[in-house]
């Protein structure tokens, strides 16, 4: 039986994606820009669709097979944008990374001044599901504030609020101890909107001067440190993908296909991460934690397959 790729049939933005040489959107650009080639023809537009027998370039150089997807907690430092280039030439999250590190893309974003769990990928699908509005999985955060706490009106939020036009749906908010003229606070929310924590809590009279990200649905930012990268274990993406982790690894699920999948786990229930995944005690590492605390984050080492100079992988340098 003759073996089919993943690729048959496959419009050219998405392969470029599963391959992890850019996303879908970055792909366009780099058509336009006449960047992609394929059987040594110029690409105009992106509505173009490849087979496996296809030669596809970038700059020049061919595109191989994907690697499997592969998911990484970063623990990202303040003072770093979430962009692969900054017009305004800041420096980025993905100038920082491991050169052994393959090309990856951030699973959303956290703003400059934002610090904690990063989740990056390797795989364009397994990007869009993580950030679908549907999947739906918990973030948690915590929170450092200027100001008087209200504890009603943080309970308040529980029920959703609406600020300048814009409606931020429920969110869960504890005070945790006041220090000084300063309250720590401590945060979820499912949505994510830009800035959605900052100017939510602004509308409270709160000016917040810290945030730490320590989770992202079951993956915990833990005892990882900060600036530190550590591969999420291929168990533990299966378990907590469950059905979806087939078809994100065969790229054959249609984006709606995917939301509708999705619809089970938008409570935000995984499949009993405790066993393979920090729990959410050992975030009290930002809680003045005693010397000599127990690590209980992976215990596994990230197996990075290093660059390959020859540019198969088509990937620009950081």
């Amino acid at each position: 039986m003759k073996k089919t790729s993943q690729f048959e049939g496959d419009r050219i933005a998405k392969v470029l994606a599963r391959a992890g040489i850019c996303s879908r959107r970055d792909a366009e650009r780099m058509i336009a820009d006449g960047r992609i080639s394929v059987n040594g023809r110029r690409l105009d537009t992106p509505a173009f669709n490849v087979k496996p027998e296809d030669n596809i370039t970038v700059d020049g150089k061919p595109v191989g097979e994907p690697d499997p997807p592969r998911l990484w907690r970063y623990h990202k430092p303040t003072g770093l944008v979430t962009t692969e280039r900054d017009p305004d030439g800041r420096p980025t999250v993905f100038q920082k990374l491991p050169a052994a590190l393959p090309r990856v893309n951030a699973v959303g974003r956290l703003d400059i001044n934002t610090e904690g769990l990063l989740l990056l990928t390797n795989d364009g699908g397994m990007k869009r599901f993580l950030e679908l509005p549907t999947t739906g999985w918990l973030r948690r955060y915590r929170v450092r504030a200027f100001g008087k706490a209200d504890e009603a009106r943080l309970k308040a939020l529980k029920k959703g609020i609406e600020i300048d036009g814009v409606r931020y749906r429920s969110i869960e908010a504890t005070l945790e101890r006041v220090q000084g003229g300063n309250v720590w606070l401590s945060m979820a929310l499912r949505e994510g909107k830009n800035r959605e924590i900052k100017k939510v809590l602004e509308a409270l009279d709160l000016k917040v001067n810290r945030l730490i990200r320590l989770s992202f649905g079951p993956f915990q930012l833990g005892n990882l440190e900060s600036g530190k990268v550590e591969e999420v274990p291929r168990r533990v993406l299966r378990q907590q993908l469950g059905k979806n982790w087939q078809a994100i690894v065969d790229g054959t699920v249609p984006n709606e296909k995917i939301e509708e999948q999705a619809e089970g786990q938008s409570s935000g229930r995984a499949k009993n991460p405790s066993k393979n995944m920090p729990s959410n005690r050992s975030n009290n590492r930002f809680k003045e934690k005693p010397k000599g605390a127990k690590r209980d984050d992976f215990k596994g080492k990230a197996t990075r397959k290093p660059r390959k100079p020859d540019g198969k992988n088509a990937s620009d340098k950081r």
